[in-house]
């Protein structure tokens, strides 16, 4: 596990996923969101977004942690990632942990809805298409998180990195 993307719906916990495997894995985390949104949110035009990603993903290490939805391009990361790891967790939980986060917009509310319906199947194809020969984890609960961290940990420590 050397190039991991994360991705699942606003709110699913994908940067908290991204912080604890970067601990146990001495990865470098790349928070997208941070290269991604502009100020007052304005969003980089797909192929500047692709610009910066192949910057981003040339690293022979890496967690990428980010899903932006209908604005993303995701094909530039994940034909570098070795693993790609989809929390998909009830629209309930995720909602409850953006309301706890932050005030969102309306677009964000309505990704975060119907992304079960929406974006996820075009993940899958995404991931299927460009990422075929890395492994994915598809996680549906903390429990099933909790226990995927646990493997790597066992696995690949920061020594075995």
């Amino acid at each position: 596990m050397e190039r991991v993307v994360i991705l699942g719906r606003g709110g699913s916990g994908k940067s908290t996923l991204a912080a604890v495997l970067g601990t146990v894995t001495g990865l470098p985390v790349i928070e997208l969101d941070q290269h991604f949104w502009g100020p007052g949110l304005e969003a980089t035009a797909p192929e500047k977004w692709s610009r910066v990603q192949g910057e981003l993903a040339r690293a022979n290490r890496w967690i990428m942690d980010g899903d932006l939805g209908p604005y993303d391009v995701l094909d530039v990361r994940l034909r570098r990632a070795d693993t790609v790891v989809l929390l998909d967790f009830p629209f309930w939980r995720c909602a409850w942990r953006a309301m706890r986060r932050s005030r969102e917009r309306a677009d964000f509310w309505l990704w975060v809805w119907s992304w079960r319906r929406r974006s996820r199947p075009l993940l899958l194809e995404a991931v299927a298409a460009h990422a075929a020969d890395a492994k994915l984890h598809v996680l549906r609960s903390p429990r099933a998180t909790a226990r995927f961290v646990t493997y790597v940990t066992a696995h690949q420590g920061p020594d075995q990195a």
